[in-house]
């Protein structure tokens, strides 16, 4: 039986949203909502928060998630990726004789996420053994259809589009930013989260909302709303 881990990485700095990851969303800190869909799913043998702030950990120990330590000064700062974050962690639990097959990161900024594509993305990782999953969503606009804009002259980035009709151009698709299931050794041999054995989990629009700035915060939350008006 594999063991499972979640991992939410919740570091302390945030210039666009100041303190972004327990800023209150619709009545709640918005990492409340990571932690409560991983615990409510049943899939992880263990829920954590990795961060580098200890007012973020105290929300994370009151919200349920464990915080068992805490992320080095050197995976707290902007240019730290996710993998590092990530490769520490199972690093840190390796060094306290805890290991994990397989994992999910789930980001403190996604209340979107439903319990059911965390399960649906678990067995797509098992059932494919794919090195990882993850949720994507096409763009809204054929992105080869794009516009430059350069001294307010507009010209087409990939001018052999032009009369193409919509249809016949490739779809493509954006990583939906919510979650990643990946096996655990995969990630610490290569470091990489995409790679040639990922696979993706189509999600509608809907369900999908990048938050860097206070009109995402306002989409996501009207989102939020929309969503649960449904269930």
């Amino acid at each position: 039986m594999n063991r499972n881990l979640c991992i939410i990485p919740a570091r302390g700095g945030s210039k666009r949203i100041p303190r972004k990851n327990i800023k209150d969303f619709l009545g709640k800190p918005i990492i409340a909502y990571s932690i409560k869909v991983a615990l409510d799913s049943g899939l992880f043998d263990e829920v954590m928060v990795s961060t580098d702030d200890a007012e973020i950990a105290e929300v994370a120990l009151l919200c349920g998630a464990k915080v068992p330590f805490l992320r080095s000064e050197a995976n707290a700062n902007d240019f730290a990726t996710t993998a590092d974050v990530l490769k520490e962690v199972l690093q840190q639990y390796a060094a306290l004789g805890q290991h994990f097959d397989l994992a999910c990161c789930i980001y403190a900024t996604a209340p979107l996420i439903k319990g059911s594509r965390l399960i649906e993305g678990h067995r797509l990782l098992v059932d494919k053994s794919a090195d990882t999953v993850f949720p994507v969503t096409k763009f809204s606009f054929p992105i080869t259809r794009a516009l430059k804009l350069e001294n307010q002259k507009l010209a087409m980035m990939w001018p052999e589009n032009l009369n193409k009709r919509s249809q016949d151009l490739p779809t493509a698709y954006h990583d939906a930013g919510q979650w990643y299931w990946f096996k655990t050794e995969q990630l610490l041999q290569s470091g990489k989260l995409l790679t040639d054995n990922t696979f993706g989990l189509e999600l509608p629009e809907i369900e999908v909302q990048d938050i860097d700035n206070h009109s995402d915060w306002k989409l996501a939350e009207f989102k939020y709303a929309y969503l649960q008006s449904l269930t």
